[in-house]
């Protein structure tokens, strides 16, 4: 029945004078989603409307899954297309209309007409009386309720007659793209997935930088952050991930270092090599999965020691949530299973016991210091080994 699909934004509709960079991202964020789908689609900027118009055959609800990851969707319309034959042409269409879309009549309407053509024959308060009358003479059992109705019915006047009553909700914030780009340091676990995740929905471009340690981590281990990347991917686009080689750094720690410093001097030599990766990506920050409290490397303390090697900033959306909203969120975007997978990380290998919950920075940057003699060598040979793997979701 439907062969075309309203798009609806938020955010973008009160942008100023450059909305329309905004709405040309998004266009192209649809366009790309759409790929992904049988058949083929045309998707078209309309006097302040975003429209998807299906040229073939297609799969109605493969079609709205897609639409529901393009970030700066707040609204997906199935829509029917009418040719404006007069008035009474158009009664008959909608009371068609309610006929396929509701086959249970016993419901509450209103009629919501919108003028944009300014030359048809009728306004819009003349649209909704009239139609109304139409839809109450075909079924007698349906009622008005202009406060609180069951159906929300659209008819908007344009070139042609747009005819919709379903919003099914998109994924809100912004297109990706029109927010500059991060690097995302992930690893297998719940978190990271879901602050890329949260980060892109505010139109950040994702890259993503994953810490290795053969032989202690094995290379399942490897393709289960390679599979969240592809996940996170299907909302994001497509994610440079840079594979570190991270074995050596660690083992030298773990022999110059206090044990229950580890965690914490492991993370700032992450941060620094991530945020070298970032300025050399051209990325405007970094991402962490981070959120207070949650383990000794997140106290306040571990952050702030954490923090001091950067300097870029350091985004960490995840913050404030505790694991079961995490979860939540990771559940809704399809990772939390494959987070899950029991395949260590290179964080785990080598934690100590009792690890430090309030280090002290002064005694951190003391205890670095055993690292002098090669940690820039290790440092760079890392670097070197960089991986580069080009993830997208498949279709």
């Amino acid at each position: 029945m439907f062969t075309a699909f309203l798009i609806k934004y938020a955010e973008i509709g009160v942008k100023g004078k450059n909305r329309y960079l905004f709405e040309d991202a998004l266009v192209q964020q649809i366009k790309y989603a759409l790929k992904r789908c049988e058949g083929e689609f045309k998707v078209h900027k309309t006097q302040g409307r975003i429209y998807v118009d299906a040229l073939t055959d297609f799969d109605f609800d493969e079609t709205v899954d897609n639409l529901k990851t393009v970030f700066g969707i707040s609204g997906i319309c199935p829509v029917v297309y009418v040719e404006d034959e007069g008035f009474e042409k158009l009664c008959d269409t909608v009371v068609k209309y309610i006929a396929d879309v509701y086959p249970e009549k016993n419901k509450t309407f209103k009629v919501m007409a919108r003028r944009a053509r300014k030359n048809y024959p009728l306004d819009s308060m003349e649209i909704n009386r009239e139609m109304g009358g139409a839809i109450l003479d075909a079924y007698p059992e349906m009622h008005v309720d202009v406060h609180n109705p069951d159906i929300v019915l659209n008819i908007e006047i344009r070139e042609k007659i747009y005819i919709y009553s379903e919003i099914i909700p998109g994924p809100g914030g912004m297109p990706i793209g029109t927010a500059g780009k991060a690097m995302l340091l992930l690893s297998g676990g719940i978190d990271s997935p879901v602050a890329g995740y949260m980060i892109a929905k505010r139109g950040v471009k994702i890259d993503a930088v994953y810490f290795h340690a053969p032989p202690y981590t094995s290379e399942r281990a490897k393709q289960k952050v390679v599979d969240l990347a592809k996940l996170v991917s299907r909302y994001t686009g497509p994610i440079y991930l840079h594979v570190i080689n991270f074995t050596d750094i660690q083992l030298y720690i773990y022999e110059k270092c206090p044990h229950e410093e580890l965690t914490i001097i492991m993370r700032r030599l992450m941060m620094k090599i991530a945020e070298h990766i970032a300025k050399e990506t051209e990325c405007l920050g970094l991402i962490t999965g981070e959120s207070i409290g949650q383990v000794a490397s997140q106290t306040m303390h571990s952050l702030a020691a954490t923090n001091e090697v950067c300097t870029m900033p350091v985004y960490r959306p995840l913050i404030g949530f505790d694991k079961q909203e995490i979860v939540e969120v990771a559940e809704k975007i399809n990772t939390y299973e494959t987070s899950i997978l029991p395949y260590e990380d290179c964080c785990t290998i080598f934690v100590a016991k009792h690890p430090v919950t309030k280090p002290n920075l002064n005694m951190i940057k003391k205890h670095e210091k055993n690292l002098e003699e090669k940690i820039d060598e290790l440092v760079k040979t890392a670097l070197e080994t960089d991986e580069l793997i080009i993830v997208q979701c498949d279709k």
